[in-house]
């Protein structure tokens, strides 16, 4: 650690010292600060994660650094965050920091941020061709790992419900591996879901398609559905999934189809299949390879490309 940088780095002994508050003792609601959202704060973990954060322009206030990071992993964070914006890093020992709920997971670093000025739908939507509106999804950890897989397959945005769990819950936010920094997303406002939502979606000129278990739904790798411009996929809560008035509402109504019995999927899962499925015909980053060795072309199309949505969905359901 170079010398000008040890002047920001701060000793902490004692675990009920009031610079760790915000690390543990605040919860995500006092955090989030609804009275007043421009004060708004959330917390990054791990020193791939905040690098994302601090990669997509958002403001450290703090950093919270085991001792034996500060020359490791966390090293070049560390210098980021003091010599752009002159922070205090808070370091202790493990057992001091084992204290807080969840260390074990955070790998060592943990960076309070300020939460920015949320964006608008348009904003969202502009130049976006696919994208996956949240109703109610209330979980954190399904809301990170939607992200994540978002991210992975060419979805270009996320509009959110009011109801649903904000992506900056340190639980979702940890779960994408910082992917919640890398997709823009917003909320609708509260009230506008699903009349005036649905509304302004069709203005833009998304067609909507609900992912739903109903008799009349088509399959998610219908032609027709792939071969919209402008897709909007909706999502809906865990358990009771969407309301009738959304799909209602809705262009299409789309089923994965599934073997053994099985009638759904969790909600993480079924969004990393639509994802791949609706994102491969949207973006060129998703298109097949285009192969000139015939044999790889053969193992592609017969082994990696049917069982890719699986493959992506081992990290996540490794991650638990």
């Amino acid at each position: 650690m170079a010398d000008e940088n040890k002047k920001n780095i701060m000793e902490i002994t004692d675990f009920c010292a009031p610079q760790l508050d915000i690390y543990a003792r605040l919860s995500e609601n006092q955090l989030l600060n609804r009275c007043d959202p421009e004060q708004g704060l959330f917390i990054a973990e791990s020193p791939r994660v905040i690098e994302r954060a601090l990669d997509a322009g958002m403001e450290p206030v703090s950093c919270l650094v085991e001792r034996r990071h500060i020359e490791g992993e966390a090293k070049e964070i560390i210098h980021r965050c003091i010599e752009d914006w002159d922070i205090p890093v808070y370091t202790a020992e493990f057992d001091v920091l084992t204290q807080i709920t969840g260390y074990k997971l955070t790998r060592g670093m943990l960076c309070a941020m300020r939460r920015k000025a949320l964006l608008g739908v348009q904003e969202v939507c502009k130049d976006a061709r696919r994208l996956a509106v949240l109703e109610n999804v209330v979980n954190p950890t399904n809301v990170g790992a939607i992200f994540r897989s978002a991210a992975a397959l060419g979805i270009d945005g996320i509009l959110l419900t009011p109801e649903s769990s904000n992506p900056l819950y340190r639980r979702a936010i940890r779960v994408s591996m910082g992917t919640v920094f890398q997709i823009p997303w917003t909320f609708f406002e509260k009230g506008s879901w699903p009349q005036k939502g649905m509304r302004i979606l069709k203005e833009l000129g998304f067609q909507t398609a609900a992912l739903a278990l109903k008799e009349d739904s088509i399959s998610i790798d219908d032609p027709q559905l792939l071969s919209e411009e402008r897709l909007a996929l909706i999502l809906g809560t865990e358990g009771d999934g969407l309301a009738s008035s959304t799909i209602a509402d809705c262009d299409y109504t789309v089923r994965i189809p599934m073997a053994h019995g099985v009638d759904s999927l969790n909600v993480a899962a079924a969004s990393a299949v639509a994802f791949w499925e609706t994102g491969k015909s949207a973006s060129a980053c998703c298109r097949k390879p285009d192969f000139t060795n015939t044999w790889l072309a053969s193992v592609y199309q017969g082994c990696i490309a049917p069982c890719t949505p699986t493959l992506l969905l081992i990290p996540i359901l490794l991650w638990f």
